[in-house]
């Protein structure tokens, strides 16, 4: 009965009812098809047959690119990377792997000022392990120990990407002397 009351007291308080509140729509991203676009692997160690101590040094370059598709709010996102590996002491070259990683993405109720930042950082991310999983099966394939990529801060070079396309701009902007 005491529960009852204080049920009552509340509802009588002379307060209206919290109206709902309206919520943004709820982003929505999903990942149509996946797919290499363009592979090539050159094993430079066995066409030239380097011999004896080999300590590999490997450098990744990663670059992302985005466009839009013929279809309503889909968009094609592309991983191309460049890995070379040459052997410290002669700085010769060992291998060299080209990829492009595309993905076609559905993407819904972002709003348009963030659509870049989302398609150059988050679709990366989906595709991510998928390149990463392309990227150790060929090294080793190509007669290489598997090449384990760390995980790579998309962030990071958006931001680097933006802070170059501001620099070239300011650049271009001054008179030249």
């Amino acid at each position: 009965m005491a529960d009852e009351d204080k049920g009552a007291a509340k509802a009588g308080n002379g307060a209206a009812p919290a109206a709902p509140k309206e919520q943004a729509p709820q982003v929505k991203m999903q990942i149509l098809t996946q797919f290499v676009r363009d592979l090539s692997f050159e094993n430079v160690l066995a066409q030239k047959g380097i011999g004896g101590d080999v300590q590999p040094d490997v450098t990744v370059t990663v670059n992302m690119d985005a466009k839009k598709r013929s279809a309503e709010n889909q968009y094609e996102v592309i991983i191309k990377s460049t890995i070379q590996s040459k052997n410290k002491g002669t700085e010769d070259m060992l291998f060299m792997l080209e990829l492009e990683y595309a993905g076609v993405f559905l993407v819904d109720n972002v709003p348009e000022d963030q659509l870049h930042p989302f398609l150059m950082i988050e679709c990366p991310r989906m595709l991510f392990p998928f390149f990463r999983r392309i990227v150790s099966d060929v090294t080793r394939d190509g007669g290489f120990p598997p090449l384990n990529l760390e995980n790579i801060d998309f962030v990071g070079i958006y931001r680097q990407e933006i802070m170059r396309r501001q620099a070239e701009m300011a650049k271009g902007d001054q008179p030249i002397v």
